[in-house]
C-alpha cells in the first residue's frame, strides 16, 4: 500500500490543487459560474484524500515543520485571512453577495403586474406566454416563484424563457 501512496500522493494533489486553483480563479472572475462551481466544490473536497496522503507520505517533513514551529505564522495567517469572509455570513450581517442574483430573486419574486413593466410586456402577455409553455398563472397577481413551485420547475428558467423568448 505505501508504495501507492508514494506514487500517486504528490501528483494527485497537484493536479487536483490546479483544478482546484484554476476553477476558483474562473468563479472569482465570473468565467462561467455554472461550468466551474460544481467542479470547484467536489473536487477541491476530493483533493483532501490525496492531500491526506500526501501529508503521510510526508510526516517527518510535516513534524519537522511542527516541532521547529514554522506552521505557527502560517496557519495563524491563514486564519486571520478566512476569518473576515466567514464572520458576517455565520452571524446574519452579510450585505453583499452577487448583485445578478439578488435582481433575478427580485424579479422571481415580483407580481407578473409588476414584472411585465420591465420586461416591457404585459401581465395579459406574461400570462398568455406562460400558460402557452404549458404553465398556469392564476392571475396577474401571481410571481414566477409561485408558478413555478406550482408546475415543479425553477422560477429562474421561466424568467430567462419570458427575457430570451426560448
Amino acid at each position: 500500500m505505501t508504495p501507492l501512496f508514494n506514487r500517486y500522493a504528490t501528483p494527485l494533489t497537484t493536479g487536483l490543487f490546479a483544478v482546484s486553483a484554476v476553477s476558483g480563479i474562473a468563479l472569482f472572475f465570473h468565467w462561467a459560474p455554472a461550468a466551474f462551481h460544481g467542479m470547484h466544490e467536489w473536487l477541491s473536497i476530493a483533493l483532501l484524500l490525496p492531500f491526506g496522503l500526501h501529508l503521510w507520505k510526508n510526516w517527518p517533513a510535516f513534524a519537522a515543520y511542527v516541532r521547529r514551529g514554522a506552521l505557527t505564522i502560517p496557519l495563524a495567517l491563514s486564519v486571520a485571512v478566512a476569518v473576515p469572509f466567514a464572520v458576517p455570513a455565520l452571524t446574519g450581517n452579510a450585505s453583499g453577495g452577487n448583485p445578478a442574483f439578488k435582481a433575478v430573486s427580485l424579479l422571481t419574486e415580483a407580481p407578473l403586474s409588476d414584472l411585465a413593466p420591465v420586461l416591457k410586456t404585459t401581465p395579459q402577455a406574461l400570462r398568455a406566454r406562460l400558460e402557452s409553455d404549458g404553465f398556469k398563472a392564476a392571475s396577474d397577481g401571481a410571481t414566477l416563484s409561485q408558478i413555478a413551485a406550482d408546475a415543479g420547475s425553477e422560477a429562474n428558467r421561466l424568467l430567462f424563457a419570458l427575457m430570451t423568448g426560448k
